[in-house]
Formats: C-alpha cells, sequence, structure tokens
C-alpha cells in the first residue's frame, strides 16, 4: 500500500510539472526556455471579445488545446467599439480573466491583448498593471500592450510602449511583453532603423493576412530579424487584409514554412463565427468547444490541421 501511494504521489507531482510551462525569455531573435531552448508558440486568438464573448469560455480554451493543440492562445480585448474596455471595463475584462485563468489552468501560454487600433495610455496602463499585479507570477502570461497600431507615428507608439513596459515592469520583472508599430504591424522596418533600447523580454508583432501580404513583407521581416529584432507573429490568416475573401493557400503555407524554418512564433484569427473567412466557426458551433468538422469553416478547418501537425 506505501508502494502504491508512494507512486501515486509522483504521478500526480509529474502531471503538475508537465502543467506548469516554463518561463519565457527573449535571447537575441529567439523566444527560449529556461534551458535555453529555441520555442515556437502556435495557437489561436479569439475574436473581439466585444463582438464574440460566447466564446470566452473554459470550454472553448479546454477544446482549443486539447483538440487543436494550441500551447497558446489569446485574449483579444476590445477597447474602442461599443461595448469595449473603454465603455465596459468590468465586462470586458472578465473576460479576459476568464480565458486567462483557464489557459494558467490547462497549462498553456496566455496573450493578454489591448486589442486597439488607437494609443490610450492611462487606460491601458491601470488595466496592464492589474494583470501584472494579478498574474505576473504565471510563467504562462504574455503582455501584448498594442495590438495594431493603425497611423500613429513610430515615435508615438514608442513612447507609448515605453511607458507600458516601464509600468509592467515594475511589478513583474520578466513575463514576454508584446509590441506593435504602425500600419497594422507591417512596418517592422521602422522598429529595425530605431528599436527601443535598455529593456528585456520584448518582442515586436507582425500581423499577415497572405492573400494581401506576400513576399515583400517576408523580406522586411528578414532585415529586422538580420539586425537583431526579434519578431512574434500575434496574428494572421490566409486571406486577404479585410479577413474575408478566398483562402491563398499557397501564401498561406509559405509563410508558416517561413516562420517555423526561424523558430518564429505565430498565432491565427480568429475563434469567432462572424460571416467572414477569417473566422473560423460556423454559427452552429457551441461555445464551449466540441466543436465537428461541419462546425467549421475552411480557415478553421486548415488550421486545425496545421496546429496539429506543428504542435504534436
Amino acid at each position: 500500500m506505501r508502494i502504491f501511494f508512494t507512486f501515486f504521489f509522483f504521478v500526480i507531482l509529474s502531471f503538475c510539472a508537465e502543467a506548469q510551462p516554463q518561463p519565457l525569455r527573449v535571447n537575441g531573435t529567439q523566444l527560449q526556455n529556461s534551458n535555453g531552448k529555441n520555442v515556437v508558440l502556435r495557437g489561436m486568438s479569439f475574436g473581439w471579445s466585444t463582438f464574440h464573448p460566447r466564446f470566452y469560455t473554459p470550454g472553448a480554451v479546454d477544446w482549443l488545446v486539447k483538440d487543436w493543440k494550441c500551447n497558446v492562445v489569446r485574449a483579444a480585448m476590445g477597447i474602442e467599439p461599443v461595448g469595449g474596455y473603454l465603455k465596459s471595463p468590468e465586462k470586458s475584462e472578465a473576460l479576459v480573466r476568464t480565458v486567462v485563468e483557464a489557459a494558467i489552468s490547462r497549462g498553456v501560454y496566455v496573450i493578454i491583448d489591448w486589442h486597439s487600433h488607437n494609443i490610450q495610455t492611462k487606460e491601458a496602463r491601470m488595466f496592464f498593471e492589474r494583470m501584472a499585479k494579478d498574474y505576473g507570477k504565471h510563467p504562462n502570461v504574455i503582455y501584448e500592450i498594442f495590438n495594431e497600431p493603425d497611423y500613429e507615428s513610430w515615435a508615438g507608439v514608442k513612447q507609448y510602449s515605453e511607458e507600458l513596459i516601464r509600468a509592467i515592469r515594475a511589478i513583474d520583472s520578466d513575463n514576454i511583453i508584446l509590441l506593435g508599430h504602425p500600419h497594422w504591424d507591417q512596418d517592422i522596418h521602422l522598429v529595425a532603423q530605431e528599436p527601443l533600447v535598455g529593456f528585456s523580454n520584448i518582442m515586436y508583432t507582425v500581423h499577415y493576412y497572405a492573400a494581401t501580404h506576400k513576399q515583400f513583407l517576408r523580406n522586411r521581416c528578414d532585415s529586422a530579424l538580420a539586425r537583431g529584432i526579434p519578431i512574434f507573429i500575434s496574428e494572421c490568416a490566409g486571406m486577404e487584409a479585410t479577413g474575408d475573401g478566398p483562402l491563398n493557400i499557397a501564401e498561406w503555407e509559405e509563410w508558416i514554412g517561413w516562420a517555423e524554418k526561424r523558430s518564429i512564433s505565430w498565432i491565427t484569427w480568429s475563434v469567432s463565427d462572424k460571416d467572414e473567412s477569417c473566422s473560423v466557426l460556423q454559427k452552429s458551433a457551441g461555445s464551449d468547444g466540441g466543436w465537428k468538422e461541419s462546425d467549421l469553416k475552411e480557415s478553421g478547418v486548415r488550421v486545425r490541421e496545421y496546429l496539429r501537425k506543428y504542435n504534436q
């Protein structure tokens, strides 16, 4: 009996150890674990919390991890739209917390995404200070402090980013922070010319939609990597930048192959059921996962296959 309980105890310890992801760090252009091994995070972004709150559930997170093999999920908290954080902060934050806590429980990484196109420094700082205080002790947590600046200058985004980083680092000294840049995260060449200095464990996001953003953006990324800029693809998909239209499978697979060759993480947009090709779910999809293939759009079928292939 003593042998049985000893064995059972060690099995439980092993399970708990496996459920806790390792702390991440940025070394040069690479995301690495505490053993210095390159890490590639691959997963799904939830759609705007403002428009698709019904999928912000523990069940959806569980299904994405168990069936789609995601090792990261992204909670995209809408800021400006009606019903978003600026007008409904408690409701919006509660949705994000649900996803964050479910991801921590499942032992995967989770991106807290300030899903905005405009600079809202005061509000963002106060939000991320709360997130850092409540979740910064968990290595699962990644902060994405500005989803997609649109027409702001890099100087303005850079100043905003520096203030947000300092606020987070006063509470959480080491979890990864993701930074956006102008023109919907297309202007990585501006970052390469004038990156932030004096900060550790930061990466710069690049977003692509494969039918629109092709070799020109991969060339920009390669030039930035050559200058030591660490890149994290926090949003991407296979159609046009509008989020709609037919999939360009050849370009999508070109992007995935490009990222895999360079050990760059990638997150696909989005867990939602809007009438557009980038929303991976049909209206028939339940809020708590358990999705059948008939519940998936073409983009959902494809990205599930990609995730199951590369995350096995």
